[in-house]
């Protein structure tokens, strides 16, 4: 990717977009208590009820921010025919952008909990919504692998990028660890942590995009 190619540039502004937004929704929904847990359907929907405009707010960011990087994996996609292993940029890219459906398809189970009034639905569609990003994590994970053999980055960021796919591996694999009581909101909270080196990685990435790099 050089500094002449604008899609190089589209791809680093839309992975900087989705950094910026999924932060910024993360940093609403954990102090907020809005991280919905399905195993107690009641309090996430009075969380829901008594926080509706936080909740609202941090979906809309958190919609942005997966649309930013289903758009950004489309745009590497696209441009894969640059690079040395053309390929694996398309798998990357390809994932990316599943990664980032499956997470607004995890919103938009979040965003029909405020029209739900019984509880066994709400839990029923929490369930889904969770598992949902569950998958969402997993896609990322695997686009991370695939991105760190195929684009072009300094071996330093290529190293980085397979120990930080690590790190949203364990993420994705905690909620398996827990049965059928499925995780706490401790363990919810962990599993966001996890997925933080992932985030500021495609954040390094993004900046190099846009940078010409």
């Amino acid at each position: 990717m050089t500094d002449s190619n604008p899609g190089a540039r589209l791809a680093g502004v839309l992975l900087l977009s989705s950094l910026v937004a999924m932060v910024a929704a993360a940093a609403i929904v954990v102090p907020s208590g809005l991280t919905l847990n399905p195993s107690d359907p009641g309090a996430a929907m009075a969380a829901v009820s008594e926080q509706l405009g936080l909740h609202l707010s941090e979906l809309a960011l958190d919609v942005l921010g997966w649309l930013a990087l289903s758009a950004a994996g489309m745009v590497m996609a696209a441009g894969s025919a640059e690079a040395p292993r053309p390929h694996l940029v398309v798998l990357a890219g390809g994932l990316l952008a599943a990664a980032g459906l499956a997470g607004m398809l995890h919103d938009a189970g979040n965003l029909a909990l405020t029209q739900l009034t019984a509880a066994p639905v709400a839990a029923a569609v929490l369930l889904t919504a969770k598992w949902m990003v569950n998958l969402a994590g997993l896609l990322w994970v695997a686009a991370t692998i695939a991105a760190a053999a195929g684009v072009p980055m300094p071996a330093r960021l290529r190293r980085a990028g397979a120990i930080a796919a690590l790190f949203g591996l364990v993420a994705v694999v905690l909620p398996w660890t827990t049965g059928v009581e499925g995780p706490s909101v401790v363990m919810e909270q962990l599993g966001y942590a996890f997925h933080v080196p992932i985030i500021l990685w495609y954040g390094v990435l993004g900046w190099r995009c846009l940078r010409g790099k």
